[in-house]
């Protein structure tokens, strides 16, 4: 029932975290996600989306880009996220060293 430990459930491997902070970066394609410079893997990739999704963090709709093709976008709880990954991003930042902001997560 700890909170953190439930957190940590969910968000307790980097890839899941490098997911939500890509779209807080405005990625909503698939193909754009493989494109990160931490090339995740098209099956961890597609897990981890799904597990957003079924945690109520991402949804799923039609993209205008490609007919037939879905997109991403996060919800409002997924988007209450935002001051999380603020301050990750605030702490690697801080303490280290090489670090750089390159992404786009402040409030």
């Amino acid at each position: 029932m700890c909170p953190v430990a439930c957190s940590l459930d969910l968000f307790g491997d980097k890839w899941t975290l490098l997911i939500v902070r890509d779209l807080l970066g405005g990625k909503s394609q698939f193909k754009d996600f493989l494109a990160s410079p931490e090339k995740i893997a098209t099956n961890i990739l597609a897990e981890r989306l799904d597990r957003l999704e079924s945690n109520g963090l991402v949804e799923r709709y039609p993209s205008g880009n490609i007919a037939g093709r879905e997109a991403y976008r996060l919800t409002e709880k997924g988007r209450s996220l935002r001051p999380l990954m603020a301050q990750f991003k605030a702490w690697g930042l801080a303490h280290i060293d090489g670090t750089d902001a390159r992404m786009q997560v402040d409030n």
